[in-house]
C-alpha cells in the first residue's frame, strides 16, 4: 500500500542539503517546500529511502524527518499563502 511521505529536513550544510534534495528527487518525491518533500511511496519504498537517507547524512550536522501519510490525511492539509515555484531555485538549494 502507497502512503504519501512528507521528508522534511533541516541541514546547514549547502553541499549536503544539496545531496538531501536531490536523493529525494531522485526517489519521486516532489519539493512542496524549500526544505520538504512529498509523494507516495510503498512500505519497502520508504524503508529503502530511510536508508539511503541515514547513509548520505551519517556523521554530519542534519536533522531529517519522515512521516508516512494516508491520502486522506494528507488531503486535509490546508495550504495557506501563494503556490511557489521552487523547480527554478533547485539549483541554489
Amino acid at each position: 500500500m502507497e502512503l504519501i511521505t512528507l521528508v522534511i529536513y533541516d541541514i546547514p550544510d549547502n553541499a549536503l542539503r544539496y545531496k538531501v534534495a536531490s536523493y529525494l528527487k531522485s526517489k519521486g518525491l516532489k519539493r512542496v517546500q524549500k526544505s520538504a518533500f512529498a509523494g507516495p511511496l510503498t512500505t519497502g519504498r520508504r524503508a529503502e529511502l530511510i536508508a539511503g537517507l541515514r547513509k548520505l547524512i551519517h556523521g554530519q550536522q542534519a536533522n531529517i524527518q519522515v512521516y508516512p501519510l494516508t491520502p486522506a490525511s494528507f488531503n486535509q492539509r490546508v495550504v495557506l499563502g501563494v503556490e511557489l515555484s521552487y523547480e527554478e531555485e533547485e539549483h541554489l538549494i
